[in-house]
């Protein structure tokens, strides 16, 4: 009896043993598989970012052509068209700008509504999708930015074109959303990867997207009616097939166990537009004191670049057509140039980027970046040190390239590394607010310094205070 007890002791254990050991193996074909999954999710973010950059590009090189258009429509009678451009002329004469760049003062205006209003909504939107999941409200930005397109291609009046940009803006809080579901979808060794594919995206969208944008329009007279109107429904189709892509085949990354409750109030909304609060992430719950003091000092960091950055990269094209009389063709091969460097690095380099390397990459990213703005002040003087303008302005614009392919998506990365699971979308919603508002008012305050004391003196002012969040970010301790 004994015996038979231990045998079918044995046999109960080797059961169990078997179990386990199929159970673990289970485990095991699981991971690959979810692995595979997390990489088709990160391909499907990538093709939803490209669609969306392809569509908002498309508009660039169109602009001063379309002011041309409203400013022929509307510019002896008072309209919202004439009520801007007195201001912007306002503007233009506190500066003393030149007449000729009336229309790229008139766009920067219009550039800096656009930021503004992605200041006001990312943070928004990006706590909503803590608490209600990332895909309901991608979805609800890309339907605002379908309709924003499909009013740009019924625009007759200049009214109704800003009305497009204000739609337009307020939904631009999809960019935000699509990084906080590449962070749901990687880990602490491949997030640096996944933020590499959203730059990856911005580069090929912003080579390829205003390229498109002028074929589309080449051949349409302006006097001709809705000029502008086939690459508005272009940019409208690959609007719709971003809405059909993420409806159908991209997954929720947040499940609902992982949401945090939402309880918006007066105090929380100010918590969100304010850009105290918005440096300090006090409308971001859950964090430690560590993750708190950490992402407060890296979206100042963040902030100061964007801000002295996005105001030197908007007045390069006064610099090139001023001094060195380029064409807008000979613009256009300068962003392409620029804009193949950082695919490149983006697609091959930054891709294989760890944590650790991300960090090492950003902080190396932000030294560049001073020396980049310094070798194009020096193209600013007619008779530079050592070489020509030309060579001072292309040395600029390489080191440029270099440190934009990596500063930003590295600097997130980072951001998102502090994020506990919950919080995601508030972190890199406000992170995004912040870098909208000092693109909003970068450029303004860059113009002001260019014309009133010189490309050189802005442009050496700049790479000196550029100098600031590159020290600030090598002494963070994260």
């Amino acid at each position: 009896m004994e015996l038979l007890q231990t045998n079918g002791d044995l046999r109960h254990r080797g059961e169990k043993l078997k179990e386990s050991t199929n159970i673990n193996n289970n485990e095991l074909e699981v991971k690959p598989a979810m692995k595979t999954n997390n990489g088709k999710v990160l391909g499907l973010v990538f093709v939803s970012l490209l669609l969306d950059l392809l569509a908002f590009t498309m508009i660039l090189p169109l602009l001063p052509s379309l002011l041309d258009y409203y400013d022929k429509q509307e510019g002896k009678s008072n309209t919202s068209y004439t009520s801007l451009l007195h201001a912007v002329q306002s503007f233009q004469k506190l500066t003393g700008a030149p007449d000729r760049f009336a229309s790229v003062l008139f766009g920067g205006a219009l550039g800096s509504m656009y930021s503004f209003l992605q200041f006001l909504t990312s943070p928004i939107v990006g706590s909503l999708s803590d608490a209600y999941g990332r895909k309901p409200m991608l979805l609800i930005c890309l339907f605002g930015i379908a309709l924003s397109h499909g009013l740009w291609s019924c625009a007759s009046t200049f009214s109704v074109f800003v009305l497009a940009r204000f739609i337009g803006g307020l939904s631009k809080a999809n960019v935000s959303l699509s990084m906080a579901v590449v962070t749901d979808a990687s880990d602490e060794k491949t997030r640096a990867r996944g933020m590499a594919l959203v730059g990856l995206a911005f580069s090929v969208g912003f080579i390829v997207g205003p390229l498109a944008g002028a074929w589309f329009a080449r051949s349409t007279d302006v006097s001709s009616g809705l000029w502008g109107e086939r690459p508005a429904l272009y940019a409208l189709s690959l609007s719709l097939a971003n809405v059909a892509l993420v409806m159908f085949f991209i997954p929720e990354t947040l499940s609902k166990d992982k949401r945090a409750p939402l309880s918006l109030s007066l105090s929380k909304v100010i918590d969100f537009v304010s850009p105290w609060h918005l440096l300090n992430f006090t409308a971001v719950k859950n964090l430690s004191n560590h993750q708190n003091k950490v992402l407060s000092k890296l979206g100042l960091i963040y902030f100061i670049y964007l801000f002295i950055y996005s105001g030197l990269e908007f007045t390069i094209t006064f610099l090139t057509h001023h001094t060195f009389k380029y064409t807008a063709m000979q613009q256009g091969k300068m962003f392409l140039v620029i804009g193949l460097i950082m695919a490149v690095l983006q697609g091959g380099a930054a891709r294989r980027l760890g944590s650790k390397s991300a960090e090492k990459a950003a902080r190396l990213a932000l030294f560049l970046t001073p020396p980049s703005f310094l070798c194009v002040a020096f193209a600013a003087i007619p008779n530079p040190p050592m070489f020509s303008p030309l060579f001072w302005l292309w040395a600029g614009l390489v080191l440029f390239a270099l440190a934009t392919a990596f500063a930003v998506s590295c600097m997130t990365a980072m951001a998102a590394a502090q994020a506990p699971s919950e919080a995601r979308g508030a972190v890199l919603g406000t992170l995004r607010s912040l870098g909208a508002l000092a693109r909003a008012a970068g450029p303004l305050i860059a113009s002001t310094v260019y014309w009133c004391s010189g490309a050189a003196t802005t442009y050496t002012i700049g790479s000196v205070i550029l100098v600031l969040p590159a020290v600030m970010l090598l002494r963070l301790k994260t």
